[in-house]
């Protein structure tokens, strides 16, 4: 059955809910290139695309899917965006300035990995000009807002590619990453934002800003799907330099999480919620994991330094030096001036040789570290209004990369993931940090942060810190807690999903939003005659399909609670996952199936016509 009445997206895309859709026969990729369109027309103030969504730029790509085997194609279908300092064959990449554009014949590397996977390019996105920042306003095609609050920065310098992620454009996104921005913009758009060691993915086909730091990066809503996107890019290029094989191994926990000992420096406007943020995640790492040593991170900031401190900012100029030279005015003034500055008298042969030379003294630090561990610090310190950014364009940009510019200087893979908010709509997040060959350790370690608790309504982290001496300032009563047992994971069909009447009483009982998801095939799903009309499944002892499920979670107490509310023939019972995996979840008694309508050909219950 092909759209059967009215599809709801969600508001967020993933790989697994598009995935079901086209198996179900509900959806196909000419109806999410359309939502894609009208999505992006609706954002255009953003300033989030340089070359936006259109049909006619989706419809080459969507035809060839015709011709791939979706076994052999784990992407069939799956919308992306590119940074538009990554090449798109037959679509200008301007690196966020008109005079530089050029057309390319073919796509970079991780592109055409991507594309023949059965992925969907959709657009070019916008960026700080070449790359260069790390706040997404640094560029002629406007700031990109954020996604969540309009008014602060989207981080940059791939800002557009995380703000097309967060606004449902796209369930996936390449951004690049020479001094955090694969990073800074997830922690700011509440997303995952994966910077896998320097040369596992190819950089050939994308605009250099510093050749020897540079790596492409992708943004995602969860961490599978970032690493499913890792193991298509993944691999070496034979015309590409700087590329090199670092595979891979089976996830692993580290032997030891490595803290900061001092109290990382906060700033912008939401400094204090920003350290309670931290507070919160500190104690969760520690209930996590069995093994923490707070350490002096100080090697860590003294690397940083040298990127813009010192000769290596010489580098972008080596690359670009021709293009300003030769086109004075075409770049935007505070881009301009940054790569200037490094045409400076004292960064000449010797002050590169002795930078490096130190930053080598460094990375030996680094490795004696961090063997068999992993490096936490928060992604960003702060944030900043737009308007605080053009005021101080050079010291709000500088602020953004306290924690990030140290990464591939000591050639360090990356993980930022997202933890509990500094405030509503104000994300926080947290960054992990390993040896280029341990990206093993960041995976394990980011699954364990990300599944192994839940934020309740209370205040305890906070108040436990200031007991132990780790300074907090009074705070405004911030509900940063972590409770990490007695947490009942629930799959719901139907009404109490997002965007439905009974969200509300989710809301009403804290439960916490995780995913969608989808069942294993074997269930029917029928229409209950109720009024509101409402969703049953009713296992199969042969057949059946797979059904979209949200799954939520609550504490034991509001399940309990929960499960009092719920009328015959409706009940929770186990549900069984597409992966295997049993849940607690809506069942209904197979009774009902008698004078109900049976819709399982929709394969969920957004996909029933509208009435």
């Amino acid at each position: 059955m092909t759209n059967p009445g009215k599809l709801i997206f969600p508001n967020h895309l993933t790989a697994e809910w598009l995935t079901s859709g086209y198996k179900s026969g509900a959806l196909t990729p000419a109806d999410v290139a359309e939502e894609i369109v009208r999505r992006a027309n609706e954002d255009m103030a953003m300033n989030i695309w340089i070359t936006p969504p259109s049909l006619e730029l989706m419809k080459p790509f969507i035809d060839k899917l015709a011709e791939i085997n979706k076994a052999n194609a784990p992407l069939w279908g799956i919308p992306f965006a590119i940074k538009d300092n990554i090449d798109l064959g037959g679509t200008p990449t301007t690196a966020g300035c008109s005079e530089f554009a050029y057309t390319p014949n073919e796509h970079a590397a991780v592109v055409e990995r991507l594309i023949a996977a059965g992925a969907i390019p959709i657009g070019k996105t916008n960026l700080d000009q070449f790359a260069t920042g790390l706040v997404g306003t640094r560029s002629p095609y406007g700031e990109a807002h954020n996604a969540l609050r309009p008014e602060l920065i989207s981080g940059g310098s791939s800002s557009g590619s995380a703000v097309a992620v967060a606004r449902g454009h796209a369930v996936f996104s390449l951004g690049t990453d020479t001094a955090g921005s694969g990073r800074v913009p997830a922690a700011l758009n509440n997303l995952v934002g994966y910077k896998p060691s320097l040369g596992s993915w190819p950089v050939t086909g994308v605009v250099p800003a510093c050749a020897s730091l540079d790596c492409v990066t992708v943004f995602a809503h969860s961490l599978d799907e970032a690493l499913l996107v890792d193991s298509i890019a993944r691999g070496v290029d034979a015309r590409d330099p700087w590329s090199r094989m670092i595979q891979r191994q089976e996830q692993t926990l580290p032997v030891k999480v490595c803290l900061p000992r001092e109290t990382p420096t906060f700033y912008g406007p939401f400094a204090q919620k920003y350290e309670q943020a931290w507070f919160a995640a500190l104690d969760r790492l520690e209930q996590l994991f069995t093994s923490v040593e707070y350490v002096d991170v100080e090697l860590f900031a003294s690397a940083a330094e040298l990127l813009y401190g010192g000769p290596f900012v010489a580098e972008r100029w080596a690359d670009l030096s021709g293009f300003i030279e030769r086109n004075p005015g075409a770049a935007f003034p505070v881009t301009e001036q940054i790569l200037r500055s490094a045409a400076a008298a004292e960064y000449d042969a010797a002050a590169v040789f002795r930078a490096m030379h130190k930053l080598q003294d460094y990375k030996l630090q680094a490795r004696r570290l961090l063997q068999d561990a992993v490096l936490i610090m928060p992604t960003c310190g702060g944030t900043w209004t737009r308007e605080q950014v053009r005021q101080d364009p050079i010291g709000t940009n500088s602020d953004m990369g306290r924690y990030t510019n140290h990464c591939n200087l000591l050639d360090l893979c990356a993980v930022a993931v997202p933890s509990v908010a500094a405030d509503p709509q104000l994300p926080f997040g947290i960054t992990l940090f390993a040896l280029a060959e341990n990206e093993h350790l960041i995976e394990a370690a980011a699954r364990s942060f990300l599944d192994g608790g839940t934020w309740v309504d209370k205040d305890d982290a906070a108040n436990r810190r200031a007991a132990e001496g780790k300074v907090l300032a009074d705070g405004d009563g911030q509900k940063l807690a972590l409770e990490v047992d007695k947490r009942i994971t629930v799959a719901v069909c139907g009404l109490h999903m997002r965007g439905y009447p009974l969200e509300k009483q989710m809301e009403g009982l804290q439960a916490r939003f995780l995913q969608e998801a989808c069942s294993a095939p074997r269930y029917k799903l029928v229409k209950l005659p109720t009024t509101p009309a409402k969703p049953g499944m009713i296992r199969q002892q042969a057949g059946g399909a797979s059904i979209e499920l949200e799954l939520w979670e609550m504490s034991a107490a509001a399940f309990g609670e929960f499960v009092s509310l719920i009328p015959a023939p409706l009940g929770i019972g186990k549900v069984e996952l597409l992966d295997g995996t049993e849940v607690s979840g809506f069942v209904c008694e197979a009774y009902a199936a008698d004078g109900s309508e049976d819709i399982t050909a929709y394969g969920g219950w957004r996909y029933i016509p509208q009435e």
